[in-house]
């Protein structure tokens, strides 16, 4: 007869009846998904930098512009392997019952990979508006998408939250 193992519920009152390695692998999953989707665009990003170094017009591009060029790739690798770290971490902890580690790991990661994506992406836009249409317009391009990155991925989400915490000490539990 197998010797039966309960693992204690957490006790947080969040309204889920989850164990501790229960949350910590519901929070992986959550993890490993937001990992798959920053990287498929990242790998777009740096896919699309790669190949402009093969076109024949990039020989035209000045030397401010191939350094912008250079730093762009340099954080497309930089991003790629933040957002990859966690996936390695997890490979050599494998099975050595460090997920709620290897969980927090992984959001630090996510947080810097988005930081850095933000970076590529208001790079990327600089750096074509700049070939397109000039400096002028490269500024302006690119300090617009920075201004709508901070307001989607900082400003919105911490006023959600924000609200939500005062949501839940007004009723002194989660809605």
């Amino acid at each position: 007869m197998p010797l039966e193992h309960h693992e204690p519920r957490d006790g947080r009152v969040d309204g889920r009846d989850e164990t501790r390695n229960e949350r910590a692998d519901r929070n992986w999953s959550d993890v490993l998904q937001e990992l798959r989707v920053l990287q498929t665009g990242t790998q777009i990003l740096t896919g699309f930098l790669l190949a402009l170094a093969f076109q024949p017009a990039f020989s035209d591009l000045s030397t401010e512009q191939r350094t912008l060029y250079l730093v762009l790739i340099v954080l497309s690798a930089l991003s790629a392997v933040v957002a990859l770290a966690p996936v390695a971490l997890h490979r050599l902890l494998f099975a050595r019952r460090t997920k709620p580690t290897v969980v927090r790991f992984g959001h630090g990661c996510l947080l810097v990979a988005l930081g850095s994506v933000s970076l590529l992406l208001v790079g990327v836009v600089a750096f074509v508006f700049d070939v397109v249409l000039g400096s002028a317009a490269s500024w302006i391009s690119s300090g617009a998408l920075a201004v709508v990155i901070l307001m989607m991925w900082v400003v919105v989400p911490l006023t959600l939250r924000r609200d939500r915490n005062r949501d839940r000490d007004r009723s002194g539990r989660t809605r």
